[in-house]
């Protein structure tokens, strides 16, 4: 299992976040390894995403939503790999506090994991990380 935690804040009310982030058509403006958006429907997604080079397709599924503050995507991926992704949203001084979270649970347990590590290293990190800072840009010009 992979575990990523981060946060940026927004200049902008969690409203306004809220609705750029759960809006899938909008993931390719800010997801840096979003590639396409193939179906989506109320409370479900499928998606193509890349990692070093590589397509690979998710069906997400909407597990927890309280809007504008709290959702919860489960996914499932290659050869039964699963993800969950996490937003939280904080008002603060005007803006939003955006908490991303998403944790990764390679398929063949120990040893899936093991490889998966040595596959991505710190790249899911740099890319959470790059795209929050897309999501803030994009959000503060709009």
């Amino acid at each position: 299992m992979s575990e990523v935690i981060t946060s940026i804040t927004i200049d902008a009310p969690p409203e306004k976040v809220w609705d750029v982030i759960m809006d899938p058509h909008r993931l390719s403006e800010w997801v840096t390894i979003h590639r396409k958006l193939n179906s989506a429907s109320d409370g479900e997604m499928d998606q193509t995403l890349c990692l070093r080079g590589v397509n690979f397709h998710v069906h997400w599924e909407l597990d927890d939503c309280e809007a504008p503050k709290h959702a919860v995507w489960k996914g499932r991926g290659p050869a039964r790999s699963h993800a969950e992704t996490e937003y939280r949203l904080t008002p603060v001084d005007g803006g939003t506090r955006f908490a991303y979270r998403n944790e990764f649970k390679a398929p063949l347990g120990p040893l899936g994991a093991v490889a998966s590590r040595a596959l991505v290293g710190g790249l899911p990190e740099r890319e959470a990380k790059a795209t929050l800072r897309n999501l803030k840009e994009l959000v503060e010009r709009e």
